[in-house]
């Protein structure tokens, strides 16, 4: 499909066109224009220009409505949003159509019904007797939008990380400037269009496309006129964003990088931990920010386990590309890397044939390793690729040291029987999620984020409301 920006209520082509490449075969699928800072400076005006027009402090029950009718407008156009979300990712369709598109849907659906009945404080506060009056006084809460929102989003979730963030900062009734990765532009493009379907006010919401550095997204999380900025992706990036929003102060949520850990004692459920890590570890070829990199396993049933993963590892034929040829090079280059620092390579560790037009695309093979030490490059930094390093533990403590030994806090897992070791495990692991005996198993209201280098606040829920707002003390004297 075409790629197209969306401003002001408005689809153009502004700009000059950049090729759109398939990770699946490697060949042209298309053109994406890139947007000028002329462009994003008219997004950034179309977005304030709705804002004073009213509909940042409009009626919650009239936004509720807009985001079921996106919600509605989405799964009307289902197959079309599965399609697009493939075409770019190069993801399995079973996926897409159970994972990617189903949560968008829910994501609107989800933040439409957290405006209603959402609770504010107030407080009867006892105010001193040189006061007038009766001596106290009434201070309750309300809340504003933020304003003009700048949002970046990635490429290994498009339309779901893209809406995670949409549906809550339209919700509480901000005016968007969106910019998808350049890799996976389609379904942000998809959007634009059911949104204008939607009827929201012209600049509510808008869309631009375009590199980062040195380009829009830079453009646009520098800009003087943007609010608040959300962003998801790399640690690096992250930084950059943040060096850009100092010079205005400007609010940042970032969900960021990690290098995350799962831990399997010997009384697991040796089946059920085997099956769960080969979900986190391989699944959308490990291009998901919560997939594990490092395992530990007790070491009564450590060999067992490597050997078991392995098998399944090598069984794997239904897994996607890496986005782009040049970060199937990085991945391979962590795959020789590992090797060059010592590794066992026990399944993968290359790139597959496969005999017809795949082979021009961006696989590899999903990978175990083990045998490196925890100092190795492989086993601290993030590779986000369809690989995972096993190592051993002899003891709970240890195993901790293990999984907080990381600049990394993102997501962890955690596999026993024990529901005392449990409930004293988790809550000492260093990250901002933590799964027992599962993996990826979300509820919408809960919060979402990472500590250290992986992110910077929490999404989610009233947690995304919270941020994308403004509270506002009222105080009353009666």
């Amino acid at each position: 499909m075409k790629a197209e920006h969306y401003v002001g209520g408005v689809f153009r082509s502004d700009g000059p066109a950049f090729p759109l490449i398939a990770p699946v075969d490697g060949s042209e699928a298309g053109a994406v224009p890139e947007a000028t800072r002329e462009v994003v400076d008219d997004a950034v005006a179309a977005a304030r220009d709705a804002l004073d027009g009213g509909w940042g402090m409009g009626d919650a029950e009239d936004r509720a409505a807009a985001l079921r009718r996106i919600a509605d407008g989405i799964e009307a156009r289902f197959e079309e949003f599965v399609d697009a979300e493939v075409a770019d990712t190069g993801k399995p369709r079973a996926l897409a159509s159970t994972v990617d598109i189903p949560r968008a849907v829910g994501n609107f659906r989800a933040y439409a019904d957290l405006l209603y009945g959402r609770p504010e404080r107030a407080y009867t506060t006892q105010i001193p007797g040189w006061s007038t009056g009766t001596g106290q006084a009434l201070n309750y809460t309300v809340r504003r939008p933020l304003g003009v929102v700048a949002i970046i989003s990635p490429w290994n979730l498009p339309l779901l990380l893209l809406t995670w963030k949409v549906a809550p900062a339209l919700a509480a009734g901000n005016a968007v400037v969106a910019k998808p990765s350049e890799e996976t532009p389609s379904t942000a493009t998809l959007l634009a269009q059911v949104i204008d379907q939607a009827g929201l006010p012209r600049g509510a919401f808008n869309l631009v496309h375009g590199h980062g550095a040195g380009a829009a997204g830079e453009f646009l999380t520098g800009h003087p006129g943007v609010d608040a900025i959300a962003f998801t992706g790399e640690s690096a990036t992250g930084t950059a964003i943040m060096r850009n929003a100092a010079d205005h102060v400007t609010p940042v949520s970032f969900e960021l990088g990690g290098k995350n850990p799962a831990l399997v004692f010997a009384d697991a459920d040796l089946d059920a931990a085997v099956d769960g890590t080969v979900r986190s570890s391989f699944t959308h070829s490990g291009q998901i920010c919560l997939c594990t990199e490092r395992v530990y396993v007790e070491r009564p049933v450590f060999d067992e386990f490597v050997a078991r993963l392995g098998e399944r590892a090598r069984a794997l034929d239904d897994y996607g590309p890496m986005i782009s040829a040049e970060h199937r090079d990085k991945v391979l280059s962590y795959y020789r890397l590992a090797r060059e620092e010592g590794a066992t390579v026990v399944a993968g560790g290359g790139a597959p044939t496969f005999g017809d037009e795949r082979d021009g695309g961006f696989h590899v093979e999903p990978t175990v390793l083990t045998g490196l030490p925890e100092t190795a490059r492989t086993v601290r930094e993030e590779i986000f690729g369809p690989v995972c390093h096993v190592a051993p533990f002899d003891s709970e403590e240890e195993a901790l040291a293990l999984a907080n030994d990381s600049p990394y806090g993102l997501a962890s897992t955690v596999w026993t029987r024990d529901l005392s070791r449990a409930h004293r495990v988790a809550p000492r692991i260093e990250t901002g999620i933590v799964w027992v005996n599962c993996w990826n198993l979300r509820d919408l209201r809960t919060p979402f984020g990472g500590v250290k280098a992986s992110g910077i606040g929490r999404e989610g829920g009233e947690y995304s409301l919270d941020f994308f707002s403004e509270p506002v003390n009222v105080c009353i004297q009666i």
